[in-house]
């Protein structure tokens, strides 16, 4: 039988009216466990109309911020600062302003300008990180797209000298698509709210000029990848094709480099960890939140699948092996959806796609504590057992068939 989960009754976060950056959507949250303490610390992804901004003749943009929140009954209830956002977009539009410095002082193409989304945080040999899918220049109200009839504002704050060049820079400014970035992160400064201390720029992970790029992060060790040690990122590419020409739907890649700033160049090598086989997989799969260690170099890989705009998304799981002088290889994964939309509150409203997304996953005390966002607007929490559901997955072999 599939391991019971319990889940918010209510949304544990949502949108705050008269907060000018979290009035709209607060959703897809990161957690992460204070290893000084009981508190939990959540990174959320919100948004709300950004008046001052406003080009003539466009609507309001929508630039993306993350905010901070706590908890101190493992996830029941949270605290969360609106006062101000953790970490913002600068949203320049001129194109001799969009820079920033990284975490070795050199002066860098800010990728995160003008939408910083969907955080996950881990730990990447000891040292806390955060990767976020950022645009480069923030959408008009982005989710009328899925209007009938929909209406695209992904290009109204895109600048005209975007077209002025074809380097990487200026392709990835026109496409306006999604870049990840990798964000060194301070625990002890984010918990104190001294949110401008708190994050070090390190470098893009993805190159937006191949394709738009998600839900991507990393192990937490270098593994032997060929013979030499390097970090090992999950990754999901819009297109998959300059990956794996083979693969025609979004899907789970590995990619492997001797150093950070060598993911997001010709450097990376890269192999596909899975695609879509069940049919609620249909349209896409993607990890969901940074693995997590089991034994024996096996670790658990939650992840997503979306079918359609009626059926959405829902959550499952899978667990890898690592390989010695290989990616690691998927060894087990649930054929069933395990986690999906169902409580009124976790409903459509803005969105025609019932969604329910997890985007970080932690064990305390023996239980899986989860955040997800809801219906693209609200934050929710979940709760399993951890050793049942590890149980339960082991129960499939990798294409899904029950064991035994």
């Amino acid at each position: 039988m599939p391991p019971q989960f319990r889940y918010s009754p209510k949304p544990a976060l949502e949108p705050v009216p008269g907060c000018e950056w979290a009035s709209k959507m607060v959703l897809n949250p990161a957690i992460v466990k204070d290893p000084d303490s009981d508190t939990l610390h959540m990174l959320f992804r919100a948004t709300g109309p950004w008046p001052q901004k406003r080009r003539e003749g466009c609507q309001d943009p929508y630039p993306i911020f993350l905010g901070y929140a706590k908890s101190e009954d493992n996830g029941e209830t949270w605290d969360a600062d609106f006062s101000r956002p953790a970490l913002a977009p600068a949203v320049s539009l001129a194109e001799e302003d969009i820079y920033t410095t990284d975490i070795h002082g050199n002066r860098v193409r800010d990728y995160a300008n003008g939408c910083i989304e969907d955080p996950r945080i881990f730990p990447v040999e000891g040292q806390y990180y955060v990767s976020v899918a950022c645009r480069m220049f923030p959408p008009g109200p982005y989710w009328l797209a899925d209007q009938n009839p929909p209406v695209f504002t992904k290009y109204e704050y895109v600048p005209d000298w975007t077209a002025s060049g074809e380097d990487m820079f200026h392709q990835v400014a026109r496409a306006n698509d999604t870049v990840t970035v990798l964000y060194r992160l301070d625990l002890n400064k984010l918990k104190e709210q001294r949110y401008e201390e708190a994050f070090t720029y390190v470098c893009p992970l993805t190159e937006g000029h191949v394709s738009d790029n998600r839900d991507v992060f990393l192990f937490p060790e270098k593994m032997n990848i060929g013979g030499t040690p390097q970090y090992v990122m999950l990754h999901r590419p819009m297109k998959p094709k300059p990956f794996d020409p083979a693969v025609s739907t979004p899907s789970i890649f590995l990619a492997a480099a001797p150093r950070l700033e060598d993911f997001a160049s010709p450097r990376a090598v890269h192999t596909l960890m899975a695609t879509g086989i069940f049919d609620w997989e249909e349209n896409r799969i993607g990890a969901s939140w940074p693995p997590l260690p089991l034994s024996g170099g096996e670790w658990l890989i939650a992840y997503h699948g979306k079918k359609d705009v009626h059926f959405g998304y829902t959550q499952s799981f899978m667990i890898v092996k690592e390989e010695e002088g290989a990616f690691p290889k998927v060894i087990h994964r649930c054929p069933d959806r395990l986690m999906y939309a169902q409580q009124d509150w976790e409903m459509p409203s803005d969105y025609p796609t019932p969604c329910l997304f997890t985007t970080a996953g932690i064990i305390v005390d023996g239980e899986l504590i989860m955040s997800y966002g809801a219906a693209d607007q609200k934050v929710g929490i979940a709760w399993v057992n951890f050793g049942e559901l590890v149980e339960h997955i082991r129960g499939f072999d990798a294409e899904g068939r029950k064991l035994g």
